[in-house]
């Protein structure tokens, strides 16, 4: 399989302030003060690699690993642990919830549940590595592989919720579902904050965020327009090629959602969604810079990359939706035939570059084998 990227370039307008303030510098902090409650809150790492951005020829490269994010392997968690207790507020008696997910979200749906003192059903889409299903179904909730794509998976969700009187934990939104997803996103900007004590005075030129529905890259776009203001670097957003609903949509740039209704067969399971989150697009529109496209051996690459690191550089085990952006960092570095796309994002040997990792080896069978050529896990 070939390298294939293709970018959009959206037409933001960074006037409209209204949106960035619900997951802007102040929130994020009332939002970090509660996740410091869990005694499993650590700070995650921010990895710098001087030696692979000194390979692929760029000036600095920030990598955050959040494979050590409350022990769950996923930064998935902070949105949806967030999001429960804010509708809970203290009553969690017959409290049952409900969500679907390609994996890191169920799990820390479930995590949260358990901690919570609450019951939760988690519904997987067609295709999930049963290994995603065995670490949700270890926390104590009911979980199942259906014979759905993700999006037909939310809705089957949705009705479960509405025929049994549970509540729906989805970090895509619709009209009319639109305060918890907001909840989910604001809970995924404690990554914010720590990357803005963790970088001091660094500010990149360049962030790459990834997106399914675009929730975390909607949350984190706004909040680094808050924190930067005008001096915001480029940030560019980043979807599978067959799963790019975000980029379909700037592409159309007709006011508009558009789904992607093909097969979502990419490696990166946890992007693979086919319809926007509203909330998310409306921040995109108007903050981002970029949607890229890519193929799935651009996350392959990424994986090796951070899997058996240059020199000295920390390795860090990045699985395929948390890896694609270091991938494409550096196939636009080293591929001449995306120097077009280089030049127009202005990618060059001055630019630093953060990414953030939102995922370990959540398959491990899968990373081993495109990491180590293993065909099972060690």
């Amino acid at each position: 399989m070939k390298e294939t990227i293709k970018i959009i370039d959206i037409k933001h307008n960074r006037e409209n302030k209204s949106d960035c303030i619900k997951f802007g510098v102040t929130e994020a902090e009332q939002v970090r003060e509660f996740h410091k409650s869990f005694t499993e809150y650590d700070v995650t790492p921010l990895v710098r690699l001087d030696n692979l951005a000194k390979h692929i020829g760029i000036a600095g490269f920030f990598v955050k690993d959040e494979s050590y994010r409350f022990g769950l392997n996923a930064f998935k968690v902070l949105g949806g642990s967030y999001a429960m207790a804010k509708y809970a507020r203290g009553d969690r008696k017959n409290i049952t919830f409900v969500t679907a997910t390609d994996g890191n979200h169920g799990r820390g749906v479930a995590w949260a549940a358990s901690r919570m003192g609450c019951d939760a059903y988690v519904y997987l889409p067609k295709g999930t590595a049963t290994e995603r299903l065995q670490n949700i179904l270890r926390l104590g909730v009911h979980a199942e592989i259906t014979d759905l794509n993700y999006d037909d998976a939310v809705r089957h969700a949705m009705r479960m919720a509405e025929e049994n009187g549970w509540i729906l934990i989805q970090d895509t939104s619709w009209p009319g579902y639109e305060d918890i997803p907001t909840k989910i996103m604001q809970g995924y900007t404690t990554m914010g904050t720590e990357l803005k004590e963790q970088l001091g005075d660094v500010v990149p030129t360049h962030i790459f965020l990834q997106a399914g529905v675009g929730a975390m890259a909607g949350a984190m776009t706004a909040y680094f327009s808050d924190l930067y203001g005008e001096k915001c670097p480029k940030i560019i957003i980043v979807e599978p090629e067959r799963a790019n609903c975000i980029f379909m949509t700037a592409e159309a740039s007709d006011g508009q959602l558009h789904y992607y209704t093909g097969e979502m067969d990419s490696i990166m399971a946890g992007l693979c969604c086919g319809e926007p989150c509203t909330i998310a697009w409306d921040i995109l529109k108007d903050y981002a810079d970029y949607v890229v496209a890519c193929s799935d051996v651009i996350a392959e690459k990424g994986m090796r990359l951070l899997g058996k690191p240059f020199g000295e550089d920390k390795r860090i085990v990045s699985g395929e939706s948390g890896a694609v952006t270091t991938g494409l960092v550096a196939a636009l570095m080293t591929n001449p035939k995306f120097s077009g796309i280089r030049e127009q994002i202005g990618l060059s040997d001055k630019s630093i570059v953060l990414c953030i990792s939102t995922e370990g080896d959540t398959d491990k069978e899968n990373y081993n084998k495109i990491v180590f050529g293993q065909n099972t896990v060690n």
